[in-house]
């Protein structure tokens, strides 16, 4: 990372997040890692200023992503994949908030179950700190609203 100063906020953040994962055992057993599987065009979005060890591709429209064959180093993963299916959204008093990313329904079979499935409360504690953080920063914090935008706009057009 060029700037010092994002890369001491990433490092704050990755050790934030620790090994914490949404569930208190494997995830991916339930799934098979489905979210870990990809191809040359399908990836994690990178958030501003982080950067990845994995191959990083930019999209027709301007979004770079993290690509990984499903055997990346953990301690490597982007911040997307850390807190994945969840994300810290930010409303217009500037609170976060810990949701399920709902875009990723297809992917996860977690996303619509919360209900149901206990999910690790020092995690989604984390996820938030985690927001929290990002929105100190002018670039992160347009991002966060940006996506939360896109995250309401997917719930309200697929009904999740």
């Amino acid at each position: 990372m060029a700037n010092t100063n994002y890369q001491k906020m990433y490092e704050k953040i990755y050790k934030t997040l620790g090994e914490l994962t949404p569930l208190k055992a494997d995830c991916g057993l339930l799934c098979d890692g489905a979210c870990c599987k990809g191809d040359e065009k399908t990836g994690m979005r990178l958030f501003p200023h982080e950067e990845s060890s994995l191959r990083t591709i930019l999209t027709e429209d301007g979004v770079r992503l993290a690509v990984c064959d499903g055997t990346c180093d953990r301690s490597k993963r982007p911040l997307a994949c850390r807190i994945f299916p969840f994300f810290p959204t930010i409303d217009e008093e500037g609170e976060i908030f810990v949701e399920e990313d709902t875009r990723a329904a297809n992917v996860c079979p977690m996303i619509g179950h919360s209900d149901e499935i206990l999910f690790d409360r020092k995690f989604l504690k984390a996820v938030k700190k985690v927001g929290e953080i990002l929105a100190e920063d002018e670039a992160c914090r347009a991002f966060l609203e940006q996506v939360t935008e896109e995250i309401d706009m997917y719930r309200e057009f697929h009904g999740v």
